[in-house]
């Protein structure tokens, strides 16, 4: 009997320690997934390279050199007396206090409950210079982040040579989106970095021949949705290029399943802030595109050309008006900008224009294109045919401006192979660099004296 039960005893004995083995091994295979994972994630959001790291310095100390000088200057960053329209028609401090409207923006105001604590937290509670400063600062951090995303793409999906990448950047780093959009606390920083790096990440897969993640679908709409909501639409643009996606009723589905819960997650959220009452939000949304789509004195295509396609990249002249707050008690300086008066903007914006026409045009039967090529039409259809905030569709950059330095690196791309063509676009461009720069710097040394006289 003592040896049966020996037999029994050791027999179970080595079983268990067998399952134990197997659970710590298998929970410690799962950890390590795990970790991957997060490191993998890591590495397409943040520079994970030498290059990549110095590029993000660069323009962390470019960006927030201005960024610094802005907000310890001045108030223009964030005026508590200002409600809106005190430069470029950004509206800072509706956008840091509530998050903006929640018709247009509706999960940001728990993206900027965060942001305003914390710099508060840093300022003593305090609305001063280091208040402003800690915002404009998230911004900078924010927009050179979003940079690092673009030459990640340049040199990773696209790979085109470091020399034209790194030139494809620093035009792109001038633009006046970028420029604005580095000391601003709004809205549109944030979605430029999310949907940047959304947009390296679905052509990474896509390359890769391998599936948009639920994840990633769900964080994706979560985010870029929850800042804009036209923009969730952009989340799910990439589906429509996943390798023979329409051929196979599995993958279809899955893709119907990861667009589904998304949506489910998204809404959710959007009702918990709403309290449930929708008819709000259709109300709202009716009464801001009354607003914002009211046609101005300014003919149609002069809006779509010098604000919409232009004003995002060279800045133009500026104007100056009177605006005053909703009980009239404060009166301040609202800075806007006009519609190009010279030949050589317009031929500025025309030559960028007719550049990712042909980009699209050589590389037509490249997925990766079509995916940026419809992301920016959706734009142009908000902003162009509806006519939705055209009047100051200069600010609503973060968008979309993106996709012009990732279509100049297709255009590179299609001419690999011919040397004198490919010199030929690398001096064009490096000349046009140079008048950006030069026409940029000067329109915001215009905008500093305009600082200087009103918001000093």
């Amino acid at each position: 009997m003592s040896l049966f039960a020996s037999i029994i005893n050791f027999t179970c004995s080595k079983l268990i320690s067998r399952f134990k083995f197997k659970h710590y091994f298998c929970r410690n295979i799962l950890n390590l997934k795990i970790l991957n994972k997060i490191l993998s994630i890591l590495k397409i959001v943040f520079p994970s390279t030498k290059t990549e790291l110095l590029i993000f310095l660069f323009f962390v100390i470019l960006y927030g050199a201005n960024a610094w000088y802005i907000a310890d200057n001045f108030s223009i960053i964030y005026d508590d007396r200002i409600p809106w329209d005190g430069y470029f028609s950004f509206d800072n401090r509706a956008i840091v206090q509530t998050g903006g409207g929640f018709e247009r923006h509706p999960l940001s105001n728990y993206f900027f409950d965060q942001i305003r604590n914390f710099a508060l937290w840093i300022s003593g509670n305090r609305y001063d210079s280091v208040f402003r400063l800690v915002l404009a600062l998230f911004s900078t951090f924010v927009v050179s982040l979003a940079n690092v995303q673009i030459f990640k793409y340049l040199n990773n999906i696209i790979q085109i040579p470091l020399k034209i990448s790194l030139l494809i950047l620093v035009f792109y780093g001038l633009f006046v989106t970028n420029i604005l959009l580095s000391f601003t606390p709004e809205t549109y920083a944030y979605t430029l970095l999310f949907l940047s790096i959304f947009n390296y990440y679905s052509a990474k897969k896509i390359k890769e021949e391998k599936p948009i993640s639920f994840g990633a679908t769900i964080f994706g709409s979560v985010f870029i949705g929850g800042l804009t909501i036209t923009n969730i639409v952009k989340v799910y643009i990439p589906f429509l290029f996943e390798k023979k996606i329409f051929w196979n009723w599995k993958k279809i589905g899955m893709a119907v399943a990861k667009i589904a819960t998304s949506v489910i997650v998204f809404v959710f959220l959007f009702l918990l802030r709403l309290n449930f009452n929708f008819q709000n939000f259709l109300n709202k949304t009716e009464e801001q595109y009354d607003k914002f789509s009211k046609p101005k004195a300014t003919p149609l295509w002069d809006m779509i050309y010098s604000w919409f396609f232009g004003g995002n990249i060279l800045f133009s002249n500026y104007e100056i008006r009177d605006y005053h707050n909703k009980d009239k008690t404060f009166y301040y300086k609202a800075l806007f900008m006009d519609v190009y008066t010279s030949f050589v903007p317009y031929l500025f914006i025309g030559i960028i224009l007719l550049l990712i026409i042909w980009s699209v045009f050589k590389n037509y039967k490249n997925k990766l294109i079509w995916i940026l090529v419809i992301t920016f039409l959706f734009d142009v259809l908000i902003h162009c045919v509806l006519k939705f905030g055209l009047h100051t569709s200069y600010i609503y950059g973060g968008h979309f401006v993106f996709v012009y330095p990732l279509l100049l690196g297709w255009l590179f791309f299609s001419y690999r192979d011919k040397r004198t063509s490919i010199s030929l676009f690398y001096g064009l461009l490096l000349i046009m660099t140079a008048y950006l720069g030069f026409n940029n710097y000067y329109r915001l040394t215009e905008f500093y004296q305009f600082l200087e006289t009103y918001y000093r």
